[in-house]
């Protein structure tokens, strides 16, 4: 059956109390999209992707997956749908006191009643998947950084979601490690098949792996362009878009 995968956020509102963090956000992200969302820092990049997931409820407005409306799902529901994405948080977000092993298991154990050895053996496999073969019973205080946010997108991986979010996947990288994730993440949308949402500021990784984007203003709370990174940087006229996908360069006419 075709993987549909699509998400539309329509007339979305998010706030903290009285604190707007970004109004009237309406913009859909197509099947097999590497959708990124970017803008920067204070704009409100995670707090709407954790709109999107459902840590975050809205002031107005709601997020539909394929039809589905989530808001207004119930708990049931949203379990539903939750069961088909995945999710990369910052820093990877493992449980220091288990294994990597233990942490991709994780969500496994939560969503099915399969038994021990094979969740073990899916947990060896989306390891090997993403390069750690060998490093099951590592803990990640033992292992670099890169290697954390690897361990991390084989979690979000173990229940071989339909969607994957980012958050700010190559913050903290460096430059190779940095491009070998964003590498990892364009193999795995096209052996998965995956929709995938990425929240960054990362200037190589947007270019690299984007297919579509909206650019979050800071100033007047809502998006303020959207459409390919690159046809952004060549077309977009707005110089608070120009200006953060050159960084301050010498604008030329």
């Amino acid at each position: 059956m075709e993987n549909r995968s699509r998400i539309e956020v329509r007339d979305l509102d998010l706030s903290y109390g009285d604190r707007v963090i970004q109004r009237d956000l309406n913009f859909a992200v197509e099947p097999g999209d590497i959708f990124v969302i970017m803008g920067p820092s204070g704009s409100g990049k995670s707090t709407l992707l954790r709109g999107m997931i459902g840590l975050v409820p809205p002031a107005r407005g709601d997020v539909y997956y394929d039809d589905a409306s989530f808001w207004t799902a119930g708990e049931s529901g949203q379990q539903r749908i939750l069961r088909r994405v995945g999710v990369l948080y910052q820093e990877g977000a493992l449980w220091s006191s288990m294994t990597l092993a233990e942490n991709v298991a994780l969500p496994v154990e939560q969503f099915t009643d399969l038994p021990p050895a094979t969740i073990r053996e899916i947990a060896s496999l989306k390891l090997a998947l993403v390069g750690l073969a060998g490093f099951e019973e590592f803990y990640p205080s033992e292992i670099s950084g890169g290697m954390r946010k690897r361990a991390g997108l084989a979690r979000a991986m173990a229940l071989d979601p339909d969607i994957l979010f980012f958050d700010e996947p190559s913050s903290g990288l460096d430059p190779i490690s940095s491009r070998r994730l964003d590498d990892l993440i364009l193999e795995l949308r096209d052996s998965l098949g995956a929709t995938v949402v990425v929240v960054t500021h990362e200037l190589a990784s947007i270019f690299a792996i984007g297919t579509n984007s909206v650019f979050l203003d800071d100033e007047t709370r809502t998006i303020i362009a959207a459409g390919h990174p690159t046809k952004l940087l060549h077309e977009c006229r707005d110089a608070r878009v120009r200006r953060f996908l050159t960084r301050g360069a010498r604008e030329t006419a």
